[in-house]
């Protein structure tokens, strides 16, 4: 009995471990991945759990591949990072609203923009971080 709880929690507590982020399209990718992996596999193993790891396994690092593919293109399109990195906005209590980090600290709408998302500062044309 203890070792059908291990294979069933053992998967599920990786997974929450390096999936930590899913805003993210190497994330999203991920999970994206490992659910038609897992249904896949149980398909083609008959329902077996066995099939149906393997698959979810193969689907999230297929998924996680490819959704990092897509990071690293967007991230191309604005160029190199800075030095040390694109700074982090701050919140600005309003909702969907942060405070640029850059000068004059003007307020951005960042709605639909998911945390950790690159996003440019329409005053000062320059890049930023999402909190």
């Amino acid at each position: 009995m203890s070792k059908i709880l291990f294979v069933f929690v053992a998967p599920f507590a990786i997974a929450t471990l390096l999936l930590n982020s899913c805003d993210t399209p190497t994330g999203q990718g991920a999970v994206a991945g490992a659910g038609a992996g897992a249904i896949i596999g149980n398909l083609a193993s008959g329902g077996g759990t066995r099939g149906t790891l393997i698959g979810a396994a193969a689907g999230a690092a297929t998924g996680a591949l490819i959704g990092r593919a897509i990071q690293e293109d967007r991230a191309r399109e604005y160029g190199p990072a800075p030095e040390g990195g694109y700074p982090v906005a701050r919140w600005s209590g309003q909702p969907g609203l942060v405070v640029s980090p850059y000068p004059p600290h003007r307020l951005v709408d960042v709605r639909g923009i998911p945390r950790g998302a690159m996003v440019r500062d329409p005053s000062v044309n320059r890049i930023f971080i999402k909190p």
